[in-house]
């Protein structure tokens, strides 16, 4: 059964993912349930590649891959955390599957925020995987696509980067760096052939969250997948997920800080 306010696998949803760039695809965080529904709808007739530790173990996200209607999906080693291998991850990935023509960068963790308002260093791990090796990826990813001349890359930013709430400040400040950094390289590109989809969804119901208590405005896998074909084809800079989160926010920015800080997560 398709998820309500999803659009079905091989009807007009995939269908619009051939308006996205040539080339390959490349999923950073091969097994992110919300990386793989995109790259279903993206994959009909490419080269596909997931990136992810453990690469030898990601038979079933291949084949879910390949049954999307995928030419070839290959799996490649990639340790977000490691930052010094990420020029040599990307131009091994070009070098063997072609140029890079849609990467969507779906890895990140959202840490525990109990934990990390006690414990430095798991913050700090917080935000070098969710702020910190994103810059990075990014960076790398800019220089190849332009040198190409073309391209578009999906950053997942959060409503939680908007205005960081207090419930969690360590993940929320995380994306709200991130937020501005892909805003800003999105204008950096502008002109160059290379496009950035900056994607805000609020809370997602999904393996992440699993246990937490779904928020208002919540939405799927599928439904924020959706949302990043149908701005992918429209050349779009931005989606919020469900796009009635960018009214809401607009007043939510507005809120006293007293209140504020009595928000949950």
């Amino acid at each position: 059964m398709t998820p309500k306010g999803t659009t079905p696998r091989g009807s007009s949803g995939t269908d619009r993912g051939t308006d996205a760039a040539p080339g390959s695809l490349v999923l950073l965080g091969g097994r992110s349930e919300i990386g793989l529904e995109v790259a279903q709808r993206l994959a009909s007739g490419r080269v596909v590649v997931l990136a992810a530790r453990r690469s030898d173990d990601l038979e079933r996200e291949r084949q879910v891959v390949l049954d999307a209607g995928a030419a070839e999906v290959h799996c490649i080693e990639f340790e977000a955390d490691r930052v010094a291998d990420h020029p040599a991850v990307l131009s091994v990935i070009a070098e063997r599957y072609g140029p890079i023509g849609v990467a969507v960068l779906a890895f990140g963790v959202l840490g525990d925020q109990a934990r990390a308002e006690r414990d430095a260093g798991h913050a700090l791990a917080v935000l070098h995987t969710d702020y910190v090796a994103q810059i990075s990826v990014l960076t790398h990813l800019a220089n190849l696509m332009r040198a190409h001349g073309s391209g578009q890359i999906v950053v997942f930013s959060s409503v939680a980067g908007v205005r960081v709430r207090r419930a969690n400040y360590v993940y929320g400040s995380a994306k709200a760096g991130l937020d501005g950094f892909a805003s800003g390289l999105a204008d950096a590109l502008h002109g160059s052939g290379v496009r950035l989809l900056l994607v805000r969804p609020g809370f997602v119901i999904g393996r992440m969250t699993e246990g937490m208590k779904p928020a208002p405005l919540s939405s799927t896998p599928q439904q924020v997948a959706d949302a990043v074909v149908n701005g992918l084809s429209k050349g779009r800079e931005r989606v919020w997920v469900p796009s009635l989160l960018r009214p809401v926010f607009f007043v939510m920015r507005l809120l006293p800080q007293f209140v504020w800080r009595r928000m949950p997560r």
